[in-house]
């Protein structure tokens, strides 16, 4: 039978290297989003606003969909608003490609705050550690439950399967996306061998110190094609993790020297990204001249208030991968190794300026000292 995958929320980092990792196991792959941004080679791209049915339909007529892969969302003010709005988005997408399509799976994409709660009482009342599929709910609006019922209701009423996938913070390229720490690390390092700047982990004592983890995108890529081709993926919710877990302290030295810069001594508290990068479109403006970068502002690249929230947590957070392991998904992904090959996309996409070789040297050097 030959497959046809509709990735929603293609140009972000999971729809991005989850359209990948289905074509590159054979399935056909239409890749939609609200606006055109970049393509990917043999994904066949589509724009719709998943709020608009109507744009859904005339975006996919004639186009036979046996897989759905949803990676989207939209941050709204309050929770209610995001249960509503995403709740929408979903709802629209099911009742469009099922309307005409007969749907064999559908996967979605969500998070650990599945786990840590909504942005209104994020982390108040955390789930404990390591974060395990089989825990309950917390007793808050969470959107990511909403779609979840939202899926399972579809699912039973269309005799489709399902999977959801929960991924903690996202680690891969994709550009202008609201998550993506490690395109804001690359920006606030480069802004930092720029200026002199100290390169000062910004968050909190207890991410500096705590156990956490992280998740690769082009990881997630390949546990969502699994679940979407494998019986054992069918019907099931899975924590999506690199599979080792790590110290601030012990990664921002790495991060550091991957961007050729050094690690400033950590002052014991945060000290917020939002707070310190005001300058950084007037800084980058003149990176992007002096280094021959694509014309994007740094607005457009970091997303200062997400890092912050991220490293800012006052909670431990990683998730355990033994169900996933269980089932036969046995990838693994260097977590430090994630931040260097994003920071050679990068690079080689003319994102962010090159290493200078002194950089490159003492990059190579300082690693080598901190893994030791």
């Amino acid at each position: 039978m030959n497959r046809t995958a509709l990735v929603v929320g293609v140009t972000g980092m999971a729809g991005y290297h989850s359209a990948i990792a289905l074509r590159d196991k054979g399935f056909s792959v239409i890749g939609l989003a609200r606006s055109r941004r970049y393509e990917l080679p043999g994904v066949d791209h589509v724009y719709a606003d998943v709020l608009e049915p109507e744009s859904l339909r005339a975006a996919l007529e004639g186009r036979e969909i046996t897989d759905l892969v949803f990676t989207t969302w939209q941050r709204q003010a309050t929770e209610a608003e995001n249960c509503r709005v995403n709740g929408a988005m979903l709802q629209n997408t099911l009742d469009v490609v099922c309307a005409s399509n007969q749907l064999t799976h559908a996967t979605l994409v969500t998070g650990l705050k599945h786990y840590l709660g909504p942005f209104e009482a994020y982390a108040s009342a955390p789930a404990d550690t390591p974060f395990r599929e089989e825990q309950g709910r917390l007793p808050f609006q969470n959107f990511y439950y909403e779609q979840e019922d939202i899926l399972f209701e579809a699912a039973d009423r269309h005799s489709f399967t399902w999977s959801v996938h929960r991924p903690h913070t996202l680690i891969g390229y994709a550009l202008g996306n609201a998550m993506n720490m490690g395109v804001t690390l690359a920006i606030y390092g480069s802004i930092c061998r720029e200026t002199g700047e100290p390169f000062v982990f910004p968050g909190s004592p207890e991410q500096w110190n705590g156990v956490t983890d992280l998740t690769d995108a082009r990881l997630l890529g390949r546990h969502v094609a699994w679940s979407t081709s494998q019986a054992a993926g069918r019907n099931e919710a899975f924590n999506t993790v690199n599979g080792d877990v790590f110290r601030w302290r012990q990664m921002w030295p790495r991060v550091a020297a991957a961007l050729g810069v050094e690690a400033a001594p950590y002052p014991g508290h945060p000290t917020p990204l939002q707070d310190r990068m005001g300058h950084a479109d007037e800084v980058w403006a003149r990176l992007v001249s002096e280094h021959g970068l694509q014309d994007y502002a740094a607005s457009d690249l970091a997303s200062w208030w997400h890092t912050d929230a991220d490293l800012g947590r006052t909670v431990e957070t990683f998730a355990d991968m033994g169900k996933s392991r269980s089932l036969g998904f046995l990838d693994y992904q260097d977590s430090a190794q994630s931040f260097r090959d994003l920071f050679a996309e990068l690079r080689a996409e003319r994102i962010i300026p090159e290493l200078t070789p002194t950089s490159t040297t003492s990059s190579t050097t300082s690693d080598t000292e901190v893994t030791a």
